[in-house]
This record gives structure tokens, sequence and C-alpha cells, in this order.
């Protein structure tokens, strides 16, 4: 469904990523997972079209995509929820999910999928009119969360849903992961809460430093000494 080979990419000068590879299968949860400044956002956003990279190609459901317009990839059915919420503060919870349904078969359906978004996150219909800035951390989440699932994605990519939230919430949050999952959303997800991570991804792979470093089945990845030394403090 969604494959990155040899992929490289900068800021400038300075190189974030180098020859960095990555499959995600149709159906699968896969994890990304790595400290901070490995390059884990970086290529997210080289995937979703938010940066162009400086080599190697990335293809999503056969098309090839490097080059793309951000648009153009969730046309395609890929959703991009980013780091740091990146909520629209000005606008109510409503309007924030409407904007999610931008691509025109989505916005045909925008009403049913917002009763689905509603049914995952009661909080965000108990509040749908409020402006998002007067939200909390954690519903500002849900909101990002919910407004990607408003274009109907076939995949959804996550960079770090749980970073500075309460433990229940982050609880709650991995419950819908994993029921998205469950539904058949593919998930590719960022995240540094590696043992919660492990404990509901299919495979991961291990970014450090801007390269690939381990990859394979989570079960098989949490029994590996390098990355419970490096990630799970045993």
């Amino acid at each position: 469904m969604l494959e990155i080979d040899g992929l490289s990419a900068s800021y400038g000068k300075v190189q974030v990523l180098w020859d960095v590879s990555l499959r995600v299968d149709e159906g699968e949860f896969v994890a990304l997972v790595g400290a901070n400044g490995a390059g884990k956002t970086t290529l997210l956003n080289a995937v979703s079209g938010v940066m162009r990279p400086g080599s190697g190609s990335i293809a999503f459901m056969g098309n090839k995509v490097d080059g793309f317009a951000p648009n153009q990839i969730v046309d395609l059915g890929l959703s991009h929820i980013p780091e740091s919420r990146q909520v629209f503060t000005d606008m109510s919870v409503r309007e924030n999910l409407e904007m999610g349904a931008y691509p025109i078969r989505a916005w045909k359906s925008r009403r049913n999928t917002m009763k689905r978004v509603f049914e995952l996150f009661p909080r965000l219909e108990e509040r749908a009119g409020q402006l998002a800035r007067s939200l909390s951390g954690g519903e500002q989440q849900m909101l990002a969360m919910g407004r990607g699932l408003m274009s109907l994605p076939k995949m959804c990519m996550i960079d770090e849903p749980s970073n500075g939230l309460a433990p229940l919430v982050v609880r709650d949050i991995f419950r819908v992961l994993k029921s998205l999952h469950e539904e058949g959303i593919t998930v590719l997800l960022v995240e540094q809460n590696v043992r919660q991570t492990l404990a509901v991804a299919d495979r991961a792979y291990v970014l450090e430093n801007g390269h690939n470093v381990l990859e394979g089945p989570c079960c098989d990845l949490a029994q590996s000494e390098h990355v419970r030394k490096a990630y799970l403090g045993q």
C-alpha cells in the first residue's frame, strides 16, 4: 500500500534522513519508533507532500506520489494527522471536522462520517459548537484525529498522538487506534511511547539518527536487546 525506497531528506544543508526504506501493507498497523530528532516527523512530512525529499521514491496505492501536492495525496486516501494537533483554533469543533472532509467523495458523506467521529470521541460531540482553542490538549488531539478521519482515508499516518497527554487520555487514544485498525483502516503510527506502541502494532521500524536500524514483528522487537536497553529501560 505504501512503499518508501531509499528516501533521503534535508532541511537546507542539514540532512535528516539517509536512504530510509519502509513498507506498509494494506490492513497493517505499523509503528515507526525512535528518539526525538531521529527523523520520524520528517519522513511523514515527505510522504504527505509537506516537504520534498532529496532522493528516493514514495508510492501509495501504486501511484508514485513524491512530488504530489498534499491535497492530491489526501484525495488518494492517505491522511496525515500531524504532531502538536495543529487544529484551527478560531474555528469550532464542528467546523474543524468539516475542514477535514474537503475531498469531494468525503464531503458527500460528511454527516455520517461526523456521527462516527462523535461515536469514537463523545467529548467532541459535547463540545461541537465550542472554539477549538477552548479545548484541553487531549480534546484537541481527539479533534485532530477526528479531522483526519473525515477525509475517509484508506490509511492514516499519525504523529506522536500521546505527546504531553495524561495517562487516561493516552489510553483512550490507543483504544481508538486499535478500533480504527479493526475497522480496516491501515495505520502508520509514529510514537515515543515504545512499550505501548509495540503492544498494539503488527510490525515496527526503529529509526535512529535518520537511519533504519531495526525492523520486524513487534513481538520480536520487544525482545531485542537493543530496543529493551534503548527504549524500554530494561
